[in-house]
C-alpha cells in the first residue's frame, strides 16, 4: 500500500467568518486554530521531516552561518521529489483558506518551503516576501504551519499590521540589513505589532507578500519545525525582474516563462477550486 494511501485528505473546508477574511484584509495577517487537526498532523509530519533530512544541503554548524542561514534549515518544493508531501501541498482546504482571505477566485501554488529553525538557532530579520517574488499581483499569502507544538520562545511570529497596505517598502533581502532598517520603520510609522504567540500543531497564520513579519531565534532545545505553502491568484502576470533574487525566482519557480506573460508554469498548478 502505497504513502499516499496511507495519509488522510485534506480537502474538507475550513469555516472562515467574514470577520476573519475582514480582519485579515486589513491587517494583512491571521492566525487561525486547528487548520489540521492532531491525527493529521501526527499522520504528515513525519513524511515531511523525513523529506527534509533527505533534501536539506545545509550542513555547516550554526556559527559558521550568516544571519540568514542561522534563522532556519529552509528547503524548498518538496512536493517535487515526495508523493507525500506532495499531498500535504496540494491539500484543497489550505488553498481555500488562501483563496477566501485574499477574495481570489482561484490561486495557484507558487512553491512550498519547510523553515526548520534549529535549537538554538537565530532571529528571521525583519522583511518582506514580495521582494523575492515576481508576480505583477498584491494577492500573495503564504500559510505558515508548525508540525509540531511551538512556544513563544521557539520563535513564532510577529506581524505588522497594515503593513502589506503599504506595498514595496526597499530593496531589502533578509539580512542584518533588514532588520534594521524594517525594525526602524516599524517605529516611525507607528505599526502595531501582532505576535502570534504559542500555537498548537496545525495551527498557522496567513499573511499576504507584503506583510513585513519577522520572528525572534529560537531560545528552547527543540526544532521548530514549520512547513510553508505560498500561493498567488490566478491571472497575476510576471514582473520584468528587478534584483537577483527575483531573476532567480523567475528562473526556479516559474521556469519557461517570460516578464509580462500570465503567470502559471508546470510548477504552479491551481490548487483552488
Amino acid at each position: 500500500m502505497s504513502t499516499e494511501i496511507l495519509l488522510p485528505e485534506l480537502d474538507s473546508e475550513y469555516a472562515l467568518t467574514p470577520e476573519q477574511i475582514a480582519s485579515y484584509q486589513e491587517n494583512g495577517h491571521i492566525l487561525l486554530r486547528n487548520v489540521c487537526t492532531r491525527e493529521e498532523i501526527e499522520a504528515y509530519r513525519p513524511v515531511i521531516v523525513n523529506a527534509v533530512k533527505r533534501l536539506n544541503t545545509e550542513t555547516r554548524p550554526i556559527e559558521e552561518r550568516d544571519t540568514y542561514g542561522k534563522a532556519f534549515l529552509q528547503t524548498m518544493n518538496l512536493w517535487e521529489s515526495d508523493e507525500g508531501s506532495r499531498k500535504f501541498v496540494f491539500s484543497k482546504r489550505f488553498a481555500q483558506i488562501a483563496a477566501q482571505l485574499m477574495q481570489a477566485n482561484a490561486v495557484r501554488l507558487y512553491h512550498d518551503q519547510a523553515l526548520f529553525k534549529e535549537a538554538r538557532g537565530g532571529l528571521t530579520p525583519w522583511h518582506q516576501d514580495q521582494y523575492y517574488w515576481p508576480l505583477d499581483t498584491p494577492l500573495t499569502i503564504t500559510m505558515w504551519m508548525p508540525l509540531v507544538d511551538v512556544s513563544t520562545e521557539m520563535g513564532t511570529m510577529t506581524f505588522a499590521s497594515g503593513s502589506h497596505r503599504e506595498g514595496f517598502l526597499g530593496h531589502l533581502e533578509i539580512s542584518d540589513q533588514s532588520e534594521e532598517t524594517f525594525n526602524r520603520m516599524v517605529k516611525e510609522r507607528g505599526f502595531h505589532l501582532f505576535k502570534s504567540g504559542d500555537m498548537r500543531a496545525g495551527d498557522a497564520t496567513f499573511h499576504a507578500g507584503w506583510t513585513l513579519h519577522s520572528a525572534p531565534g529560537n531560545h528552547s532545545d527543540t526544532t521548530r519545525e514549520v512547513m510553508t505553502i505560498i500561493y498567488f491568484a490566478d491571472g497575476a502576470r510576471i514582473n520584468q525582474p528587478d534584483n537577483k533574487n527575483r531573476w532567480n525566482d523567475l528562473e526556479r519557480w516559474l521556469p519557461g516563462q517570460e516578464p509580462g506573460e500570465l503567470a502559471g508554469s508546470p510548477l504552479n498548478p491551481i490548487l483552488y477550486p
